[in-house]
């Protein structure tokens, strides 16, 4: 028995690792480095491309959930992802060379896996996982359009910028986590009013990077949408999301500022960090000048620069069963950010139960059709409800999981109704494997 898994990132290392340990022979194509994506910038597999955190740590968050269904179906990313864990206060962030490295020496060493780098261009013959992720190049793109007999759909990833730690002045700067939660490991750059006014203005007059003609329909994906994108729905927008200070506070003066921003530490040396929440397409000049106008950037060292880049995705609910089995070729399974699961989180999950049911697929067991009740179960069964007419990429939310009942009293207490979900999931879980 052998298995082609297109794409050696988070869902087609994880998707191989699980095969390889059920004694299923893998050959694992990754075209770079022979082929670059555009927004890679290493050979090696499983590369965070854009931020370094994997969300919420624990339970008390639906992906810190997820990551808790992962250990207990066998996952070996999310084992890997503790390993080389940084502080992040209650988020999982990791150093990203460290795991990628690490990810590639696990697989390199598996005598199961055959590597091969070089560029798939059309959906192979026999048993795929197809997890060739949201910057899959332009001809095999064709190819899945030709499978699926429909378009893609498509919308922009953006990176936030990474900068040097001792480049930050630490006299307006400080060390915090939100509600100090865990270990304060945000530093975090406080504005006033008028220091956030100049700011907000300098962002909304930037010149942006010029969108291609066939990128300029392509859609935002909420969750995820460039730091312009937002400040363009109103003044105060930021002051609500990526820059609200509430919960932070400076001890030194004990004030609870206008706004915030905050970096978070993307590597193990902590000599650099990145911007939480400012993905942006901006031109690299007014990055530059944008970021040396936030109080402690005011002689930052920019290491990486912000980019957007599209992500295709296909029409999940039209083509994959909840199994991320293709209703129109039982030999092919999708799996990652291209079946529209968003995050690093999601795409890991997606490749662990791609990998286990093409390994159940091959050994004729029935196929795993996890119970709604659990949150990979309810983001599969999402993902492929052919009752979606205009699917949008998602990630793990509450919302997406049969509601718990609650006392009158309780219906508005959301830390109590995630505890229950929570509990109710690892119970069902823990029962069906």
């Amino acid at each position: 028995m052998e298995v082609k898994v297109i794409g050696a990132g988070l869902a087609g290392s994880e998707a191989a690792l699980q095969l390889a340990k059920r004694g299923i022979k893998v050959k694992l194509y990754e075209m770079r480095p022979v082929k670059s994506t555009g927004a890679h910038k290493t050979d090696k597999f499983a590369e965070f491309v854009c931020s370094n955190s994997l969300g919420a740590a624990d339970c008390s968050n639906a992906s810190g959930l997820l990551k808790k269904e992962m250990e207990i179906l066998g996952g070996e990313l999310i084992k890997i992802a503790r390993d080389c864990a940084v502080p992040a206060g209650s988020a999982l962030a990791i150093d990203r060379e460290l795991f990628s490295d690490t990810v590639t020496q696990k697989i390199k060493a598996n005598p199961n896996i055959e590597i091969i780098n070089e560029e798939v261009v059309e959906i192979p013959e026999g048993n795929v996982i197809m997890a060739s992720g949201p910057l899959t190049s332009d001809l095999m793109a064709e190819s899945i359009k030709n499978f699926t007999d429909s378009d893609h759909l498509y919308f922009f990833d953006a990176i936030a910028p990474i900068v040097e730690k001792d480049s930050i002045d630490f006299e307006k700067a400080f060390w915090a986590s939100r509600y100090d939660k865990g270990e304060a490991s945000y530093i975090n750059c406080p504005m006033n009013k008028e220091q956030y006014e100049r700011f907000y203005n300098i962002l909304i007059n930037s010149p942006k990077i010029e969108l291609k003609e066939f990128e300029k329909n392509a859609k935002f994906f909420e969750s995820c949408l460039p730091i312009e994108v937002l400040a363009s729905r109103g003044v105060d927008t930021l002051r609500f999301g990526p820059m609200k200070p509430v919960g932070l506070v400076d001890k030194r003066t004990g004030e609870e500022n206008y706004a915030v921003v905050q970096l978070r530490q993307d590597n193990s040396a902590k000599t650099l960090f990145n911007l939480v929440g400012f993905q942006t397409n901006l031109k690299w000049g007014a990055q530059k000048e944008l970021l040396q106008s936030i109080p402690g950037l005011e002689n930052v060292n920019i290491v990486r620069y912000g980019v957007m880049h599209r992500n295709t995705f296909i029409n999940s609910p039209k083509l994959l069963n909840a199994t991320l089995q293709t209703r129109k070729r039982e030999t092919l399974f999708f799996a990652g950010q291209i079946t529209g699961t968003e995050g690093y989180t999601e795409s890991i999950a997606s490749g662990l139960l791609a990998g286990i049911n093409m390994a159940r697929f091959l050994n004729n067991e029935n196929l795993l059709i996890l119970p709604e009740e659990t949150m990979l179960g309810a983001l599969t069964r999402y993902i492929s409800n052919p009752e979606h007419e205009k699917f949008q990429p998602i990630n793990s939310n509450w919302g997406i999981v049969p509601a718990v009942e609650l006392p009158k009293k309780e219906r508005k207490n959301k830390k109590l109704k995630a505890e229950l979900i929570v509990k109710r999931s690892i119970e069902v879980l823990s029962s069906f494997v």
